[in-house]
């Protein structure tokens, strides 16, 4: 199951309270103050982890609290510190306060950390408070409080390039095709109904990432269909493949549809560099396939491809022009 989004609780640890306490030896006349200091709350730590692909852990524990520090003690005896609570999620995770919505970290490079949340100062024992004036001080600072807040988890997956297309338009067939990624292929609408992601080997030390995404319809960007949701994990891509169906008598409309529903949804999204490639060329007959080579492609991108994901016609020719734009 993929998960992009979850609502979590986290909390930093309190900090343990100094201590009151004095000397006591047999042989240490007027012994001192000798309270120790309290322990520091743990912190509220997240990790982005690539061996993470969803944020389906979360469905199932939603409280995360760091560690209490705990109280001074006697003979100088700080408290210890509270345990660190560390989280890890996807790379591309972002943490967004719930009831703000600000954004508090993205972390879209494995092995990024951050701090979100710093546990409480632990209190300073009385043995901190001694003066010349005061030599026998029977106070002792109390720990400060952790920090508590709700959070919302985005995940936006990191890719290379995006595919975008109606449904049926070839997106399931054309990245099992060119990667390892098997998802499900049918004869009907929205067989995608989760982003895969699929690592191309362009060559033998080469490759780049291709994200399917579930196809778009017109009024997407309003919630209708699949794509909506999913719309946002092409927004980290750097290059957008737009796959329609050759057989499509209406292409031009699709094609303004969804450009119209990229521009709607985000305006940085659709201003991305596009490729467009008509699949499915293997359903046409050589009249038809002749037909279609004549076809006026004014309006279009300047990478425009006919492909056959199934037949592999014009899918090396495709790869190279991505490989070139991911490294111009």
């Amino acid at each position: 199951m993929f998960i992009d989004e979850s609502k979590i609780f986290v909390r930093s640890g309190d900090g343990g309270d100094g201590a009151v306490a004095f000397r006591r030896e047999k042989y240490v006349p007027k012994g001192g103050p000798a309270g120790g200091n309290g322990g520091k709350g743990g912190n509220v730590v997240f990790i982005a982890d690539r061996n993470i692909n969803t944020l389906i852990n979360f469905k199932y524990k939603r409280k995360f609290a760091a560690g209490n520090g705990q109280k001074g003690a006697n003979f100088l005896k700080d408290g210890k510190d509270g345990k660190d609570v560390v989280i890890k999620v996807p790379v591309g995770t972002i943490i967004r306060d719930l009831s703000s919505n600000e954004i508090l970290a993205d972390l879209d490079e494995d092995g990024s950390e951050v701090i979100l949340l710093k546990g409480g100062k632990g209190g300073k024992g009385n043995s901190n408070f001694a003066t010349s004036t005061n030599q026998t001080p029977r106070f002792a600072e109390n720990g400060k409080p952790g920090v508590e807040k709700e959070i919302i988890l985005e995940l936006k997956l990191i890719a290379d390039v995006g595919l975008v297309g109606f449904p049926n338009a070839g997106k399931s067939t054309f990245i099992s095709a060119v990667s390892a990624a098997r998802p499900k292929i049918a004869d009907y609408p929205f067989t995608t109904l989760e982003p895969n992601l699929g690592i191309v080997k362009y060559s033998d030390f080469s490759s780049f990432v291709i994200a399917d995404i579930p196809g778009i319809i017109e009024g997407a960007h309003k919630g209708k269909g699949l794509g909506i949701r999913f719309l946002k994990h092409i927004e980290r891509t750097r290059i957008l493949l737009i796959l329609i169906d050759v057989t499509d008598e209406n292409y031009r409309e699709t094609y303004k549809i969804i450009l119209n529903e990229l521009s709607k949804f985000s305006a940085e999204v659709a201003s991305k560099k596009k490729v467009l490639a008509f699949t499915k060329m293997d359903m046409l007959d050589s009249d038809a396939s002749k037909k279609t080579g004549k076809r006026s492609l004014k309006g279009f991108p300047e990478s425009t491809f006919f492909i056959s994901s199934v037949s592999g016609f014009n899918i090396k020719s495709l790869l190279d022009s991505l490989w070139h734009s991911l490294n111009d």
